[in-house]
C-alpha cells in the first residue's frame, strides 16, 4: 500500500510539475508574442507615419522639380522657395523622430539628399533668367532623394516581414512546446496509471491470498481448539479418571487390609503416572519453560523432546539467549513446533538443523531438513498458512525454500521490540 501511495504521489507530482512548466512556458511565449506584436505594430505605426511625411515632402520636391524643369515660366518663385523652406524644416523634424532608430544613417542620408536638392533648387530659383531653372545636378539630386526614400520603404517592408515571421515562429514554437508538454503529461499519467493498476492488482491479489490464509488459519485454530479440548477430555476421562478410580479402589482395599504392600506400591505408581500425564498435558497446552526462561530454553526443551520421541537428530545452534515479548516468543515457538510436527509426519527427513540468531534489531530463526521437500502445490497448506500468519502477527515474515527431493528450509524473522502489527 505504501508503494502504491508513493507511486501515485510521484506520478501526480510529475504531472503537476509538467503542467506548471507548460503554463510558465506558455505564458512566457504568449508575452513574447504579445511584445513582438506590439513592437511590430508600434514600429509599423511610426514607420508608416514617417513614410507618409517623407512621401508628402517628396511630392513637394517632385512638384518643384517638375515645374522647374518643365514649365519654368509659370513657376511662382516665392511659393517654390517657401515650399523648399518648409520641406527643410519638416525633414529636420523627421530626423529628430528617427534619431536612435535602426535606420538613422539612411534617414541622415535622406535629409542630406533633400537638403542638397533644396540648396541647388534655391540657387536656380534665385537666378533672374527664367530659362535657367533646371540643371543636370538638380536632376541627379532628385534621383538621390527618390532612391533613398525607396530604400527606406523597402527596409520598412522587409522589417515588417521579419517581425511577422518571428511572431509566426514564436507561435509555432509555443504550439510545439505546449504539445510536447501535454504529450509528456499524458505519457507520465498513463505510465503512473499502468504502474498503479499493476500495483493495485498485485496488492488486491495479495490481500485476497492473505484473507484466504486468515480464513484457513481461523478454521484451523477452531479445529485445533476442538482437538485439544477433545484430547484433554479424553485424557482426563480415560487416563487420569481411570487412574484415580484405581487409586480409590486400592485405597479402599488398603483400608480393610493395611498390610497389602503390593497394592500400596501400585497406588504410588498410578499416582506418578497421573502426575506425569497432567504435566504432559500442561506442557502441550503451554510450556512453562517458555514463560520462565525464554525462547532459547523453550526451543532446547522442544528439540530434546522431539528427538526422544521421533529418533530424528536435531542440530540446534543459538547465539541469542535474551528475552523477547511474550507474543513473539509464543509465535516463534509454535512455528518451530509446527515445523517439527510436519517433519515427523511428512518429510521422511533423517536430520534437522535449527539456528537462532539476533542482528540489527531482529531475531532470525532458520529451520532446515534433508527430507523430500515440498511440491509447488503444497506451499499453501494449512500448517504453512498458520506459520505465515504467526510470523506476521509477530511483526515479521516467513520465507520458504524448497525443491522436491532437496529438503525444506524455513526462515523466520521478527523484531526484537514489540510493535503494532496490522493483519
Amino acid at each position: 500500500m505504501r508503494t502504491l501511495v508513493r507511486v501515485l504521489v510521484i506520478g501526480f507530482a510529475a504531472v503537476i510539475v509538467l503542467l506548471m512548466a507548460a503554463a510558465v512556458i506558455g505564458v512566457n511565449n504568449a508575452h513574447s508574442v504579445a511584445r513582438s506584436s506590439a513592437d511590430l505594430v508600434s514600429n509599423q505605426l511610426i514607420t508608416a507615419s514617417l513614410m507618409d511625411e517623407v512621401e508628402r515632402e517628396q511630392q513637394v520636391l517632385n512638384s518643384t522639380f517638375f515645374r522647374m524643369a518643365g514649365a519654368p515660366a509659370s513657376l511662382n518663385r516665392e511659393d517654390a522657395l517657401t515650399d523648399l523652406e518648409q520641406t527643410d524644416k519638416r525633414m529636420a523634424q523627421l530626423m529628430e523622430q528617427a534619431h536612435g532608430g535602426p535606420d538613422q544613417a539612411l534617414w541622415q542620408k535622406l535629409a542630406e539628399a533633400a537638403h542638397a536638392f533644396s540648396t541647388e533648387a534655391r540657387k536656380l530659383l534665385n537666378r533672374r533668367q527664367p530659362g535657367e531653372l533646371s540643371s543636370l545636378d538638380l536632376f541627379f539630386m532628385h534621383q538621390d532623394v527618390t532612391s533613398v526614400a525607396t530604400q527606406l520603404a523597402n527596409l520598412s517592408y522587409a522589417r515588417a516581414q521579419r517581425t511577422q515571421r518571428m511572431v509566426e515562429q514564436q507561435a509555432a514554437d509555443l504550439a510545439a512546446e505546449s504539445a510536447g508538454l501535454v504529450g509528456g503529461c499524458l505519457v507520465v499519467a498513463l505510465g503512473c496509471a499502468l504502474v498503479t493498476v499493476r500495483l493495485a492488482t498485485r496488492a488486491f491479489r495479495k490481500m485476497e491470498s492473505q484473507t484466504g490464509e486468515l480464513s484457513r488459519v481461523s478454521f484451523r485454530m477452531l479445529e485445533a481448539q476442538e482437538a485439544v479440548a477433545r484430547r484433554f477430555a479424553h485424557e482426563l476421562h480415560d487416563e487420569l479418571g481411570g487412574s484415580l478410580t484405581a487409586i480409590k479402589t486400592n485405597l479402599s482395599v488398603l483400608a480393610a487390609n493395611p498390610a497389602d504392600q503390593a497394592r500400596m506400591e501400585d497406588c504410588v505408581k498410578l499416582v506418578d503416572e497421573s502426575i506425569g500425564n497432567v504435566r504432559e498435558l500442561s506442557q502441550l497446552l503451554r510450556p512453562t519453560i517458555l514463560d520462565d526462561f525464554g525462547l532459547d530454553a523453550g526451543l532446547r526443551w522442544l528439540v530434546e523432546k522431539f528427538s526422544e520421541r521421533t529418533r530424528i537428530p536435531v542440530e540446534y545452534v543459538s547465539t541469542f539467549d535474551g528475552r523477547l515479548p511474550d507474543e513473539t516468543e509464543t509465535h516463534l515457538f509454535r512455528i518451530v513446533q509446527e515445523a517439527l510436527t510436519n517433519v515427523a509426519r511428512h518429510s521422511a527427513a533423517t536430520k534437522v538443523s535449527i539456528h537462532l540468531q539476533a542482528d540489527n534489531g531482529h531475531v532470525r530463526l532458520t529451520l532446515s531438513d534433508n527430507g523430500r521437500g515440498l511440491a509447488p502445490d503444497q506451499k499453501s497448506g494449512m500448517g504453512l498458512s498458520g506459520m505465515r500468519a504467526r510470523a506476521r502477527s509477530a511483526g515479521g515474515e516467513l520465507a520458504l525454500t524448497s525443491k522436491p527431493g532437496e529438503g525444506l528450509s524455513i526462515e523466520v524473522w521478527a523484531p526484537r521490540a514489540q510493535q503494532a502489527v496490522t493483519v
